[in-house]
């Protein structure tokens, strides 16, 4: 079967891609090993951060970096035998985070962030899929007077630089926010602008649906079987060989195996995650996306129950779970808000696809013409999707990006 695309990867990233290309006219096929939405795109907090114009970058201060050392933290953790391999993405991430670099890169980065509300609502509404957005933004509830008055400080740059909304909540205010957490906050701030999702994975699916609905095809099939036969691209499927005049690489933390093999040498990171869900006690309820500022963990109250996030783990992509981390988290929350059992049967563990610079891959490959880039959006594939996939699918039909993306072209790369 021939198409105009081929889209590698059924996350958030390649479902909204391949939705923009079919919305062109396009004849596109998706592929994947896995159903839509079923790896990193699954586990996510569940948030379309509009907030979150600065990209999280590697701690700069020394007294911070030393207690991270000592291992036993639930917003990071590491693998000590794999610090060796990761030792020449590290070192990239943490010279690409110095003051004056990072804020480049927030200039450069907030104009994604900026079109990712307006992006995803795009796709909510021509899917449907209304019934799976909040619209109350989230909440950062903070312990100490001095860990919330640095952060009201940052939300007022935001606010001036970014044009960023937020409210910011006193103990009495949070009170009344969320009655059934427990513990003496200090306070608290809204960040108004974000819209939560009540499920990640019925999201990427409805737009799945949509992209069907245009005609696309999704299919099982090897991204590794990749290859250029004559001026197409060709990869074995299920349904037998595809062959596409571009093909799109979208496939996360994975990407670099096939950009590899193809010749291009990505330096990219991963950065483990894990959740778990929870039926609540009694009566007790969750109402806002919540975050635990100061230990570094999420609750977020989704349909299939209070899911904890934990934040990164350092270590290899494919090395087995060590949901530390979780333990950790879980036993802190449980001390702020009243979480019955267990409702997975283990934890569930994602790998985030990171570039050192923060900024993820988005163009055309420099020497392979069809071959196109769309991954290393780290914490913010799920708010990026379908920004991602409308810039991609313009450059690739030959129209003007509504915005520049040369600060994502892979050429930035020493490729």
């Amino acid at each position: 079967m021939s198409v105009d695309a081929i889209v590698l990867g059924a996350g958030i990233i390649g479902v909204s891609t391949a939705v923009h290309l079919a919305r062109r006219g396009k004849s596109v096929v998706l592929v994947d090993r896995r159903g839509a939405g079923e790896e990193t795109s699954y586990g996510n907090a569940g948030l379309i951060q509009r907030e979150g114009v600065v990209p999280y970058g590697f701690p700069q201060d020394l007294g911070l970096l030393l207690r991270y050392g000592l291992n036993n933290r639930i917003d990071a953790h590491y693998h000590l035998a794999a610090l060796p391999k990761l030792l020449p993405f590290l070192s990239s991430y943490w010279w690409h985070s110095n003051a004056s670099r990072h804020a480049v890169i927030a200039r450069a980065y907030a104009p994604l962030i900026e079109n990712s509300i307006t992006e995803h609502n795009t796709l909510i509404e021509a899917a449907g899929a209304q019934s799976l957005i909040a619209k109350r933004g989230w909440l950062e509830v903070f312990r100490t007077d001095a860990v919330r008055d640095k952060e009201f400080a940052e939300a007022d740059r935001l606010a001036r630089d970014y044009g960023i909304s937020y409210q910011t909540l006193s103990a009495a205010d949070m009170a009344k926010a969320e009655p059934h957490l427990q513990g003496a906050f200090s306070g608290g701030l809204q960040w108004s602008d974000p819209w939560s999702v009540l499920d990640p994975l019925a999201l990427t699916k409805a737009y799945l649906a949509y992209f069907e609905s245009l005609g696309g095809r999704f299919v099982h099939g090897d991204a590794k079987s990749l290859k250029q036969v004559g001026k197409a691209w060709q990869v074995k499927t299920d349904d037998g060989l595809m062959d596409g005049a571009s093909v799109v690489v979208a496939l996360g933390p994975w990407s670099d195996e096939i950009t590899y093999m193809l010749g291009y040498r990505f330096l990219l990171g991963v950065k483990r995650g894990y959740h778990m869900h929870y039926k609540p006690q009694g009566n007790a309820v969750l109402n806002n996306w919540t975050m635990d500022k100061e230990r570094g963990y999420f609750l977020a109250p989704m349909t299939q129950g209070i899911r904890l996030t934990t934040g990164a783990e350092f270590g290899l992509r494919d090395s087995p779970k060590t949901p530390v981390q979780l333990e950790r988290a879980e036993k802190v929350a449980r001390s702020i808000f009243p979480l019955a059992e267990r409702l997975d049967s283990e934890p569930w563990m994602g790998a985030r696809p990171c570039t050192p610079d923060m900024m993820p891959v988005i163009g055309e490959a420099p020497r392979h013409k069809g071959l196109w880039f769309a991954f290393g959006h780290a914490h913010h594939g799920l708010t990026l999707g379908p920004v991602t996939g409308r810039l991609l699918a313009e450059a690739m039909t030959g129209e003007k990006p509504f915005m520049d993306i040369s600060a994502f072209r892979p050429e930035r790369f020493k490729l």
